[in-house]
């Protein structure tokens, strides 16, 4: 891996981590307000942030921001657990979106790259569709419209998505729930995770982008 972009990452990591500390110390935003209105759908919560996640791809709102949330409201272990659940049914929902309009609805956006990863998601669905999310080298979405244009079943795509995105999804809601009422030990260990899981496609990317067979397209 280069050494600029070691730096690059490195410093995106110390910038969340100041952010972090800065909005505790000095601007002091109530990340309360974010939990008490998801909560305030009483026993409905948990659904009412499941649908939100799940129609999510279709105005490609960010995913981290939604997983943070869902941490913030309900702990990193329930927040875990709806999350998984909605970012199968968002993935789901963008699977058919595409397979449903055709291959140009991902082809227009991703050429080249995208034209490789549809091979290799024909060739062996479940494994690719699982590195892919275990190790995010790509954008959410963008693995799951190229799959529904893709010849994977939609079974290997699903439970790919589903055990894939378990550590970053736990990372993120780990985060999100650290963020209020946490020890300072507790917030250390949740950015730690954050970091690691942040770090990990560039750490590994090479040797993804060869199993992959990527390693001669350009990256972003």
């Amino acid at each position: 891996m280069k050494r600029t972009t070691l730096i690059k990452w490195g410093a995106i990591a110390a910038i969340v981590i100041f952010l972090i500390w800065f909005n505790q110390q000095y601007l002091n935003i109530e990340p309360q307000k974010i939990r008490d209105w998801i909560l305030s759908f009483g026993l409905f919560s948990p659904f009412i942030y499941i649908i939100l996640y799940t129609f999510r791809p279709i105005i490609l709102f960010p995913a981290s921001v939604l997983s943070l949330a869902g941490g913030l409201a309900f702990g990193p272990v329930y927040g875990t657990i709806y999350t998984i659940i909605g970012a199968t049914l968002a993935a789901t929902v963008a699977f058919f979106l595409a397979r449903k309009l055709g291959k140009n609805l991902a082809n227009k956006r991703w050429k080249g790259k995208g034209e490789t990863i549809q091979q290799q998601l024909s060739k062996n669905g479940f494994v690719y569709v699982l590195l892919l999310r275990l190790i995010p080298l790509f954008n959410f979405d963008m693995i799951s419209y190229l799959a529904g244009v893709s010849k994977v079943k939609y079974i290997h795509f699903a439970v790919g998505t589903m055990i894939g995105i378990i550590p970053g999804t736990f990372a993120y809601n780990f985060l999100g729930a650290s963020i209020v009422g946490a020890t300072t030990g507790k917030l250390v260990i949740a950015i730690i995770l954050f970091i690691v899981v942040a770090l990990a496609p560039l750490i590994l990317s090479k040797k993804l982008r060869e199993k992959l067979g990527l390693s001669k397209e350009k990256r972003d």
